[in-house]
């Protein structure tokens, strides 16, 4: 049963901005206020900063303490989630297509939709949500904040996000190396299972639903969700063929959904304040917050959460203390993880920070992790470094990524002693070419990106 003596508590923990009045469509967010506000957003020109009363992650520097509960609930989790769940499937997948929430993991796919999958009729399998925190981009460092110091935003969400998709249990595969956060999301899981949030009638809402965590052994292919199910099981985490697809064959066999910790940990605010509000962030098709990780040559590495769709420029000069000796001394920005390729500084001064303006600009958004290099930075070095760690991650199961890796990166160390011949720089390009498209899953991408 749930705890009725927690329900002061959830209510004394929400900001004026969350208590008006229900769910989705409130009277702060009526039909006719959600077109005008989806009207004015289309006419947005300016992105950023975002208020501190709209952020959802409340504890991201670890300012308040993550261990109890009663924390967690001044801070507004686990408020009416028992009626969150009540609403039904289709209710929440709804508000997350309302949204406009696309996967924070990297390839930026419709939320709504991707969940909206498992949503066939039951064949009597057991469906399961998977919930991908092994995080080994590098550059990337985000999703151990969350579990480190806000752990119950991601219990939360993943007993929402389970909702939506009709499974009864998550597992949340964690990074080897994530020690700190892996015993801190346990203890929430344990915490919110003695209080009756999760496990047999979560919540008090009839529905059952479990949360188990399973650490990995830091191999930065099961960040591949078709590996991890892989690794899951037991067996060496080397990804899948598809089809079939997770949400048909996925862990266990059974129907599954693999999903990042920041996309599932934002389930819950949008259920609380609607879709529409989250969509009122950011430019039309990049809707919504995100955590950003800036890091490199800049005076203060941070990691923070944003409106999409603030300039490039503005994000590290607001957040990160500006660029080491001055913007002037910028070379050049990966804007999304290692695998995303590099932008100029003529670039850098107008580009948006969401998926299609950084398409525009030939890179990507992926996990929106900030690299910043100034102009003592050797780029061929630094290249070569990258694609060493590439090198050392592939699973070996495709040889254009096994073989051709390996090549790249005997090349690219020739190139930084300069021993190379001239027509080595096709070559490499020819190489990479030939590594793109052609093996299971997209490790071998991810060198060819950084040319």
């Amino acid at each position: 049963m749930f705890p009725e003596a927690l329900l002061p508590m959830m209510q004394r923990g929400m900001s004026s901005s969350l208590d008006t009045g229900g769910f989705g469509l409130s009277q702060a967010h009526g039909p006719r206020n959600v077109i005008i506000q989806l009207a004015e957003n289309q006419k947005k020109t300016k992105f950023g900063p975002l208020r501190d009363q709209d952020r959802i992650f409340t504890n991201l520097y670890g300012r308040h303490d993550w261990r109890y509960l009663k924390g967690a609930l001044r801070r507004g989790d686990w408020y009416k989630t028992k009626e969150i769940l009540l609403k039904g499937t289709d209710w929440i997948l709804n508000e997350v297509k309302v949204s406009g929430l696309r996967g924070r993991g990297g390839a930026g796919f419709p939320t709504g939709m991707k969940w909206g999958f498992m949503n066939k009729p039951s064949d009597g399998r057991p469906k399961y949500l998977v919930v991908n925190a092994d995080e080994g981009e590098p550059g990337t460092c985000k999703d151990r904040e969350i579990m480190r110091h806000d752990p119950h935003k991601l219990v939360e969400g993943c007993l929402v996000a389970g909702r939506a998709m009709g499974a009864h249990a998550a597992y949340i595969y964690i990074r080897g190396e994530f020690y700190n956060e892996s015993s801190n999301t346990q203890v929430a899981i344990n915490e919110a299972y003695a209080a009756g949030l999760i496990g047999k009638n979560a919540c008090g809402s009839g529905y059952d639903f479990d949360v188990f965590v399973m650490r990995g052994a830091g191999a930065y292919i099961c960040g591949e969700e078709t590996a991890l199910i892989e690794s899951l099981e037991g067996k060496q985490g080397k990804p899948r063929l598809k089809p079939p697809f997770p949400a048909d064959i996925g862990v266990f066999g059974c129907p599954t959904t693999v999903a990042n910790v920041e996309t599932v940990a934002v389930a819950p605010a949008i259920c609380r304040r609607g879709g529409a509000w989250f969509a009122s962030f950011g430019r039309e098709r990049n809707a919504g917050t995100k955590l950003f990780n800036i890091s490199g040559h800049v005076n203060t590495p941070c990691t923070v959460e944003e409106e999409m769709s603030i300039p490039l420029r503005e994000l590290i000069d607001r957040h990160a203390g500006g660029v080491r000796g001055g913007w002037n001394n910028l070379l050049g920005v990966i804007p999304g993880g290692s695998s995303t390729p590099i932008i100029p500084r003529s670039v850098c001064d107008d580009v948006m920070m969401d998926f299609d303006d950084l398409v525009r600009a030939e890179s990507a958004l992926g996990t929106a992790a900030v690299i910043v290099m100034d102009k003592s930075t050797d780029v061929i070095r630094a290249i070569a470094c990258l694609v060493e760690f590439y090198k050392h991650e592939s699973c070996g199961q495709c040889t254009p990524c096994r073989e051709g890796v390996d090549w790249m990166d005997k090349m690219m160390w020739r190139f930084v002693r300069g021993d190379a011949a001239n027509s080595e720089i096709d070559m490499i390009w020819e190489l990479s070419k030939q590594i793109e498209g052609h093996t299971i899953c997209a490790l071998g991408t991810g060198p060819h990106g950084l040319y």
